[in-house]
């Protein structure tokens, strides 16, 4: 069908094309399948975790939905004036890590901390961003793989005792999503980890589980701050502001692949920043209605690429999809009412595609010469001696127990410093090839 723009003569980039409204649906409904998984489960996660009643998981995934919906019309449509948002078909999403993190911080500090430090993680991004192009370059594949390892392999320990409240109900929710991300494609293989969500949750109705689902009107807005005042902490805050700085690197591979897939010619240096304002600006909410970190998304482009619509409108339309989800109050009620059990499984698998997509960006450093490898064992090492012997830092100073305690910050910092301090005093390394190299295998 032609566009408008087309009927009337004028050239329109694909990715600034409006499209008629029974087009628009249909294709903004998609975008929406490929996005709802992530909110609903990180909410879900989250309120199992702190152990919410169903009213309060249905208000912050009411209030999670909604800031994805938002953040989505952020970035899609952008304001210029601002510098906000880089009017790229981008959802907006609370990450699998930084529901990790959080959750971590909330355990160990309580979730009025938790909040807390999102809000200092949100507000610090917003500062460092005129230092961008210093910054990222501290975040290479070698820093990155070895932080997100640590975040899947921290979070499964926490995840596990879900299932173990429920095993057989548990692994039921596992083996029903392994079967869908076998036999499904395109978007709806993406959504697989949420069928298995509603799947799960029908064996638990058939074997006799009861669901307790909370009891309310139609449409109703989100609590503010429900764990109370925030508190602040920057120590414990340490490993957000690590992650926070760590987007950074993510948000310019994703500027590319977004751009490339909408023809659009990439511009790293003037979209970046726009993408993590947004994300700070809604990540400020998040740590007023008590959820997560917000992170632009390419999860979507999957489907862009598929439909070859290229459109910033179609995703500006699921994100108000999304707010009319958040707000329907009758749905985040059904939602929050799913098992432990479910929910834990579900958690399991997220985790621990986290920690293999860690190994994939560890895959992309060269190990043959023997240094990245050393680089990598360490903050390995680091970061797992508070996940395999949490007492080790029993007697330190509290701040030095929050600091080496946190296996996520404390594993993040030692590759940061670490590979610093072996590129600048290590030995050299010679591109493979040139005169005088070692072979390819010499030090493996």
């Amino acid at each position: 069908m032609t566009s408008t723009a087309a009927r009337s003569g004028t050239t329109v980039a694909p990715v600034d094309e409006r499209l008629p409204l029974r087009r628009l649906v249909p294709l903004a409904c998609q975008h929406l399948l490929a996005g709802v998984a992530a909110p609903v489960s990180s909410v879900l996660l989250i309120a199992t975790a702190l152990r919410l009643s169903t009213g309060q998981t249905a208000s912050l995934l009411s209030a999670t939905l909604v800031l994805c919906g938002f953040g989505a019309l952020l970035q899609s449509l952008g304001v210029r004036v601002l510098r906000v948002g880089a009017r790229l078909p981008f959802l907006m999403l609370p990450g699998g890590a930084a529901v990790a993190i959080f959750l971590e911080i909330a355990r160990e500090y309580g979730p009025a901390t938790a909040s807390g430090s999102v809000l200092v993680a949100a507000a610090f991004l917003l500062c460092v961003l005129p230092f961008y192009g210093r910054l990222v370059r501290l975040f290479p594949p070698l820093v990155m793989g070895t932080t997100v390892v640590l975040i899947g392999i921290n979070m499964i320990k926490v995840t596990a005792p879900m299932v173990a409240s429920g095993p057989g109900l548990g692994f039921a929710t596992l083996g029903v999503i392994a079967f869908f991300f076998l036999v499904l494609r395109g978007v709806w293989r993406q959504m697989a980890v949420l069928l298995g969500l509603v799947c799960g949750t029908l064996i638990a109705v058939l074997t006799g589980t009861e669901l307790h689902v909370a009891h309310g009107g139609t449409f109703a807005l989100p609590d503010l701050f429900p764990y109370g005042a925030p508190h602040f902490d920057l120590l414990a805050a340490l490993p957000l502001l690590v992650f926070a700085l760590a987007s950074l690197a993510e948000a310019t591979g994703q500027t590319v692949l977004n751009s490339e897939a909408v023809g659009r010619t990439p511009d790293p240096g003037r979209d970046v920043p726009r993408i993590a304002r947004a994300d700070a600006l809604v990540s400020l909410g998040s740590g007023i209605f008590g959820t997560s970190l917000m992170v632009t998304s390419a999860e979507n482009i999957g489907i862009v690429q598929l439909t070859q619509v290229r459109s910033r409108f179609v995703t500006a339309a699921a994100g108000v999809l999304l707010i009319a989800c958040g707000l329907l109050t009758p749905l985040t009620r059904v939602l929050a009412a799913i098992p432990e059990p479910v929910v834990g499984a579900a958690g399991l698998v997220i985790y621990a595609v986290i920690a293999v997509m860690g190994f994939g960006m560890l895959s992309r450093t060269d190990l043959s010469h023997g240094t990245d490898s050393v680089v990598i064992a360490l903050a390995l090492v680091v970061g797992m001696l508070p996940i395999v012997a949490p007492q080790m830092y029993a007697d330190l100073p509290s701040w030095a127990r929050t600091l080496c305690g946190s296996g996520v910050a404390a594993g993040a910092l030692a590759a940061i410093a670490l590979s610093v301090v072996f590129r600048l005093l290590g030995p050299a390394v010679s591109a493979p090839g040139a005169p005088g190299a070692p072979p390819a295998d010499a030090n493996r």
